[in-house]
C-alpha cells in the first residue's frame, strides 16, 4: 500500500473514531450516526472491495451499537427504526461511491490502454515504413542489377577488343621499358574489368573472396601504382607508409584491390590541391567481436589484424551523414559523379574475409578509413 492510501485509510480511521465518540455521548441523537457517510466515502477511493465491506461493517456495527445505550421508555422501536434508517443510507452510499470509484478506475484502464495500443501502432508505423525502405531500396538494388548485367553484356565485346590490341601493342620493337609498365598497367585492369563483367553475368551475387596468405604490400603496392597519376594529375600527394615487417594478410587480391581503388577514389575526390592522401599498413591486436568471424574465415585462431588505413586532408563528412555512408546508394557527390555503393559493396567484400571496415571522419580536417583483415606475422606463415 503507498503512502497516499495509507493516509487515506488514517483519515478514514480517525473521522470513525470521532464519530464514534461522539455517538457514546449521545446516542440518543442518531443524526450524529450519518457521519459515518464519510470513512465510507474515503475507503471508496482506495477502490479496495475488502476495505469497503470491512468498513461498512463497522459502520453498521457501530451505528446499532447506539441501541445498547439507556433510552426513555417506549423510544428503542423508534430508535431502532431510525438507525435502521442510516444503515440503509450507508449501505446505499457505499454501494454507490464503490460504483463510482470503480467505473473511473476501469475509465482510467481503458485510457491506459489506449495510450499503450497508440504507443504500439507508432511503433508499427515506424517499422513498417523502415520495411517499406528497405523493400525500396531492394527493389532499386533489383534494378540497377538488371541494368548492370545488361551493360556488362554490351560492354563485355569491345574490352576484348581493347584488350588485344593493347596486347599487340606491349609487342611492339619500339616500345620502351616505361611504357611497357604502363602497358602491363592497363592488360592488368582490363583483365579485372573482364573478370568483374564475367562474374556479373554469370550470377546475380558477387563472386565470393578466395583469399590466401599475401605480404599486404603485394595488395596495396600495385593500387597506389595505379591511382598515383590521377593524384598527380590533380596536384594531391599520395603517400605509403608501410608496415616493417610486413605482415601477411588473409586476403583476395582482386577483391581487395577494388576496395582500395575505391577509397583512394573517394579521399581524392574530397581533397583539395595540395592536399595529402596516407595509406598506413599496421597490425594491431585482435578485438573480442572480430575473433570469431576472423577465426570462421580462416579456419584457425587469430594471431593479430592486419590494417590498411587510407587517410586524408579532405573537407570532412557532417555528423549527419556518418550513419548513412553505408547505406545503398546515400552520395554526397553530384550527380552523375558516383552511385553511392562504393563503401556498402566495400564493406561487403571486407565482411566476406572476415574483417571490417570502419570511418571516422571530422569537417574540416578530414576522414579515415581503415580495413582490418585477418593477419599473421610472416615467420608463423612461413
Amino acid at each position: 500500500m503507498n503512502i497516499r492510501n495509507r493516509l487515506v485509510l488514517s483519515i478514514a480511521g480517525a473521522c470513525f473514531l470521532v464519530i464514534l465518540i461522539i455517538e457514546e455521548f449521545a446516542p440518543a441523537n442518531v443524526v450524529g450516526a450519518y457521519g459515518y457517510v464519510l470513512p465510507i466515502l474515503l475507503v471508496a477511493i482506495l477502490r479496495n472491495r475488502m476495505l469497503m465491506l470491512a468498513t461498512v461493517l463497522a459502520c453498521v456495527v457501530a451505528t446499532y451499537a447506539g441501541l445498547l445505550q439507556p433510552t426513555k421508555p417506549g423510544r428503542f422501536q423508534a430508535a431502532l427504526i431510525n438507525r435502521s434508517v442510516v444503515v440503509g443510507v450507508l449501505l446505499i452510499v457505499a454501494y454507490f461511491g464503490m460504483s463510482w470509484e470503480e467505473r473511473k478506475a476501469r475509465e482510467e484502464a481503458a485510457r491506459a490502454a489506449l495510450a499503450k495500443e497508440k504507443e504500439n501502432l507508432l511503433r508499427a508505423n515506424a517499422q513498417l515504413a523502415e520495411v517499406k525502405d528497405q523493400l525500396n531500396r531492394s527493389e532499386r538494388l533489383a534494378a540497377v542489377g538488371q541494368m548492370v548485367a545488361s551493360v556488362a553484356h554490351e560492354v563485355g565485346t569491345p574490352l576484348h577488343s581493347i584488350a588485344w590490341h593493347v596486347q599487340a601493342l606491349g609487342e611492339e620493337p619500339a616500345v620502351t621499358p616505361d611504357m611497357k609498365q604502363r602497358i602491363e598497367v592497363i592488360d592488368g585492369q582490363l583483365n579485372r574489368v573482364v573478370r568483374i563483367i564475367q562474374d556479373l553475368l554469370s550470377s546475380t551475387r558477387q563472386r565470393k573472396p578466395d583469399p590466401t596468405w599475401l605480404p599486404v604490400d603485394q595488395v596495396v603496392t600495385p593500387v597506389v601504382a595505379l591511382m598515383e597519376p590521377a593524384f598527380q594529375a590533380k596536384g594531391v600527394a599520395l603517400r605509403v607508409d608501410p608496415a616493417t615487417p610486413v605482415p601477411m594478410a588473409w586476403v583476395d587480391a582482386e577483391k581487395m584491390h577494388q576496395v582500395l581503388v575505391n577509397l583512394l577514389a573517394n579521399a581524392l575526390a574530397a581533397t583539395a590541391e595540395q592536399g595529402a592522401v596516407t595509406v598506413r599498413i599496421g597490425s594491431r591486436a585482435v578485438l573480442p567481436e572480430e575473433a570469431d568471424a576472423g577465426a570462421r574465415a580462416t579456419q584457425a585462431p587469430l594471431e593479430l589484424m592486419v590494417t590498411i588505413a587510407v587517410s586524408d586532408t579532405g573537407c570532412g563528412i557532417p555528423d549527419a551523414d556518418l550513419e548513412k555512408v553505408f547505406t545503398p546508394f546515400f552520395t554526397t557527390k553530384a550527380i552523375g559523379t558516383g552511385t553511392g555503393l562504393g563503401l556498402f559493396l566495400s564493406r561487403e567484400i571486407v565482411d566476406g574475409h572476415g574483417g571490417t571496415l570502419t570511418l571516422q571522419s571530422e569537417v574540416g580536417k578530414g576522414t579515415t578509413v581503415t580495413v582490418a583483415l585477418p593477419g599473421r606475422a610472416a615467420a608463423a606463415v612461413a
